[in-house]
């Protein structure tokens, strides 16, 4: 069971690093291509969990504007994301996304209250110092590395907060919830600002692939990775999407050819990263393991 549940696992991280590729084939720009994929995975998740799973949505109203404002989050977040790629390319965006690590270290000792970890801060060092490598090399895409840090904050503040919400109710609902109200509040927006003509500016083609975006790569690897808790260690899940970044570059270098070729420094800088994120990783079940330990001796 463990050892298809880490196969369940590397399967969906896959599938979340092929967003990125569909986000550069989809021609729509990034507002668009998120009102959309919103909307699709908002029907799509309710379908699964009012009609297939026959369960119940309602929650309190304290905890619907809670979720109102993590998919707020989410939405802007995806926004910076497909942005950055459409003004860049898939590496410059998914390399970027490494900086979420270091705004967590930042952002979850605030919420939740514990002692900023040591390892956490010299990781963060470690990674800004790539990035700045990365935006000294590569300066063509100065506005994509901008949007792509813009992603990895708003990113990390709604996987911070989005922890409190687990536990309140189901997590479908909260999927659900996350990802229809930050469709809707998009759709306020876009209606105040006189931008929703624009929404109607998408060709067949784009709707199909936000379409398979929006189902098979994400709506089903969100309700699967919550899934996959009950088999494997918070630990492992982490440790196993600090893969996307890698899976996706990969993916784009041989789909995509010249556009995605990068130099060296960034390829260097990029594999500093994850590899600082996977050896903070190790560290962290460690001290975690040890602290297990002593509580089982005392």
């Amino acid at each position: 069971m463990h050892k298809l549940a880490l196969f369940r696992l590397h399967l969906i991280v896959f599938l979340w690093g092929f967003t990125a590729i569909l986000g550069k084939l989809i021609h729509a720009n990034a507002q668009n291509l998120v009102f959309y994929r919103m909307l699709f995975a908002a029907v799509f998740l309710f379908a699964f969990i009012r009609i297939y799973k026959k369960e119940s949505i309602k929650v309190s109203k304290k905890l619907f504007f809670q979720l109102a404002a993590i998919g707020l989050s989410m939405a802007i977040h995806w926004f910076c994301f497909f942005h950055s790629i459409k003004v860049s390319n898939v590496s410059i965006a998914l390399s970027c996304l490494s900086l979420s690590t270091l705004f967590a270290s930042i952002l979850e000792p605030v919420i939740f209250k514990r002692k900023i970890d040591i390892s956490e801060v010299i990781m963060g060092i470690v990674i800004v110092a790539c990035i700045l490598l990365i935006f000294k090399t590569e300066f063509q895409y100065k506005e994509g590395i901008f949007y792509g840090v813009l992603c990895a904050i708003f990113g990390t503040i709604f996987s911070v907060f989005n922890g409190k919400m687990f536990g309140k109710t189901s997590s479908g609902n909260i999927i659900f919830y996350e990802i229809f109200c930050g469709w809707a509040i998009l759709l306020i927006f876009y209606s105040f600002s006189g931008q929703i003509f624009q929404i109607n500016e998408i060709n067949y083609r784009d709707l199909a692939l936000i379409a398979l975006l929006a189902s098979v790569f994400t709506a089903f690897p969100m309700l699967e990775s919550v899934n996959l808790m009950k088999y494997i260690s918070p630990f492992t899940l982490i440790l196993t999407v600090n893969l996307e970044p890698v899976y996706g570059i990969i993916l784009a270098f041989f789909i995509f050819g010249e556009s995605e070729h990068m130099s060296s420094i960034f390829y260097i800088a990029s594999g500093v990263m994850i590899l600082a994120i996977v050896v903070n990783g190790f560290i962290k079940a460690k001290k975690q393991r040890t602290l297990i330990k002593h509580k089982h001796q005392s």
